[in-house]
């Protein structure tokens, strides 16, 4: 019987049953593997790929720390959303990154500002404008804005060889007004409605209301009683001012002067 078996086995037969009973072992084995079983150590290089990983199945704690780099990042992959509060220092900003396109407008209020963050070189030309300045700072150019007051001291006088003889002089504004003030002229003392006196520190800021001229004699000698101070060629760029002698000798009036634009 031996024989008769022996005569019957071939070389195929040998190896498809040695390729069955693999096989089936290891299916057996596969099934039969104990849990936690296969580690690291058993996996080939590369054996797990993406398709193999179950949705979901890397979280946040299964990566490791600095493990995703800027070059394991795709396109637009990480949005204003994803970022926490804070988290974008200026420690973190790359040079020249901020750039006037991309900041928002009305972002930058003064408040932003560092002192003496805003010098001279960092001004356009043109960019300070008269609309920009305050109503404390004086024009430059063009016509005293409404409102706006302009101060001043006037002298004048002469050596009468009669009673009665002239001496002029003028007031110029520094800056024109739109149109010729009112002119009023009063005595040592005098005050008026529209030309209040003279005020501030040691009685050196006279007062006019908008749209006068306001002329406070402070010191005269030997002047007309009647008309001590007379204003002539009264015009937007500023008046003459003529004194009379009452008699005989030297005469003289001086003191200060304001105008307010209208």
């Amino acid at each position: 019987m031996t024989t008769r078996l022996r005569n019957k086995l071939t070389y195929s037969n040998v190896i498809s049953s040695l390729a069955l009973f693999a096989a089936l072992g290891g299916v057996a084995v596969a099934a039969g593997l104990p849990k936690n079983s296969v580690g690291p150590k058993q996996l080939k290089t590369n054996a797990v790929t993406a398709i193999k990983l179950k949705k979901g199945a890397v979280t946040s704690p299964k990566i490791a720390h600095g493990a995703v780099i800027s070059g394991k990042l795709g396109a637009n992959a990480v949005s204003s959303g994803n970022l926490g509060n804070g988290v974008v220092t200026s420690a973190k900003l790359a040079t020249s990154s901020v750039i006037a396109s991309t900041i928002k407008n009305g972002v930058i209020t003064t408040n932003k500002l560092d002192n003496e963050a805003v010098t001279t070189a960092k001004l356009g030309k043109g960019s300070v404008t008269a609309a920009k300045l305050s109503d404390e700072v004086g024009p430059m150019l063009g016509t005293l804005k409404s409102g706006q007051t302009l101060r001043g001291v006037f002298d004048v006088g002469a050596s009468a060889k009669d009673p009665g003889n002239l001496a002029r002089g003028s007031i110029s504004f520094p800056f024109p007004l739109l149109n010729a003030a009112t002119a009023t002229v009063l005595k040592k003392g005098e005050t008026s409605a529209n030309c209040s006196g003279l005020s501030g520190g040691n009685g050196q800021t006279p007062q006019a209301t908008a749209g006068n001229l306001c002329v406070y004699i402070t010191e005269e000698g030997n002047l007309d009683a009647t008309t001590p101070l007379a204003v002539e060629n009264n015009t937007r760029l500023g008046v003459g001012l003529v004194a009379k002698a009452d008699e005989e000798g030297d005469y003289f009036a001086f003191g200060q002067w304001a105008v307010t634009a209208p």
